[in-house]
């Protein structure tokens, strides 16, 4: 139970939240408690110095995971009901797996729709709605010969008028644009960077040179690995081999089985190390719109063709220990401070520090979801 302090005028709710273990994103701590004051990490403590009453106790406690690329839940894609009500959904799917924040995503569509998400995104957060961090657009500016399930009648290269439209609209919402750099302007790439927006690399057939080229000019990630871009062939590395080789570029990996085979998971992460990191690319049932998502077990396909995952950020941490072998403090770090870095809120997400906000996710040691806390 929480319990309260009356500073001067302030009323200061303090929660306390002890583990078998406290992973911040660097250590390892044991028997330890995190006291949340209003919202904030206000100390970290043994347990011997708890309050008996005010203690709720865990296996594991970890910085809440971040989902940057997931389009819909509960029977509501986003671009089928741009509505604050499928963004509701979408917050509670993240939240009972473990994901305090996520970016709602909208696949290559008409730019109606498109901006219809964008408001969409602005309603949910005139009504309150938390969790949401602005819109990640995949597409349509991206390669037809690496489409995926995305549909050819609405791709197409970018001209400054449309990316004006575009960013215009989505002022303050748009985070994150993938597009395929080997269709688009390189100065039209800097353009949209200089508006404060994410660009990552996908949907791509770009030559190992040409993806080189793109992130030593400033693309700093990469979507979906393996998945939907040029592969790795030892006369033509393609984009693989190019996020491969390069020092600092990272990239999203969607670890189900199904996108990615395990063991291709396993040498991915030996090349890339911190710079592999997290998403699920989740979306779900659906009858109407450009996607009609159909479960098939594990995964959904839209027109006969892989369109995204049924994991939840949890559901891949799990994988990538269980199936993967990556050690659990380097797995939580793929699915919390790497996405954390990426959209560059490393400062107040992805990770467990006095003074930050308190965005924990509590696991059973069958990694397994008990609570979510979240700041906002």
């Amino acid at each position: 139970m929480p319990f309260i302090l009356f500073n001067n005028t302030m009323v200061v709710e303090k929660k306390i939240y002890s583990a078998a273990t406290i992973f911040t994103g660097e250590q390892v701590l044991e028997n330890q408690a995190i006291v949340v004051s209003n919202n904030f990490i206000d100390a970290i403590v043994s347990i011997e110095a708890l309050p008996k009453n005010a203690d709720q106790h865990f296996d594991i406690i970890a910085p809440a995971f971040i989902d940057i690329q997931i389009y819909g839940a509960h029977k509501k894609l986003l671009s089928v009901y741009p509505e604050a009500d499928a963004l509701f959904k979408l917050n509670d799917y993240c939240k009972n797996g473990g994901a305090s924040h996520f970016m709602a995503t909208v696949a290559t569509n008409s730019y109606e729709v498109i901006f219809a998400c964008i408001d969409a995104i602005k309603d949910y957060w005139q009504q309150g709605g938390t969790g949401c961090l602005g819109l990640h657009v995949e597409g349509p500016w991206i390669n037809p010969i690496k489409k995926g399930a995305h549909l050819s009648n609405y791709i197409h290269p970018p001209t400054k008028e449309s990316i004006d439209d575009l960013l215009i609209y989505g002022k303050g919402v748009i985070q994150i644009i993938t597009l395929a750099p080997e269709i688009c302007d390189p100065s039209l790439i800097q353009y949209i960077q200089s508006q404060g927006v994410i660009v990552s690399a996908g949907h791509s057939n770009a030559s190992y040179q040409e993806a080189t080229d793109a992130f030593n000019a400033g693309i700093q990630t990469a979507t979906h690995l393996f998945n939907a871009m040029s592969p790795f062939e030892h006369r033509a590395p393609g984009m693989v081999g190019a996020i491969f080789n390069h020092p600092s570029a990272m990239c999203s990996i969607v670890p189900d089985g199904y996108h990615v085979n395990f063991e291709a998971i396993k040498i991915a992460k030996k090349q890339l190390g911190n710079r592999l990191f997290v998403i699920t690319d989740a979306v779900t049932e659906t009858t109407t719109g450009a996607y009609p998502h159909q479960l098939m077990g594990d995964k959904y396909a839209s027109n006969g063709i892989l369109s995204g995952s049924a994991l939840t950020m949890a559901k891949a941490v799990k994988n990538l220990v269980e199936n993967v072998g990556i050690p659990l403090n380097e797995a939580l770090r793929m699915a919390s401070l790497y996405p954390a870095q990426v959209i560059k809120k490393a400062d107040t997400l992805g990770s467990i520090k006095v003074g930050s906000p308190a965005n924990l996710v509590c696991l059973n040691n069958h990694l397994l979801v008990e609570k979510i806390i979240t700041a906002n």
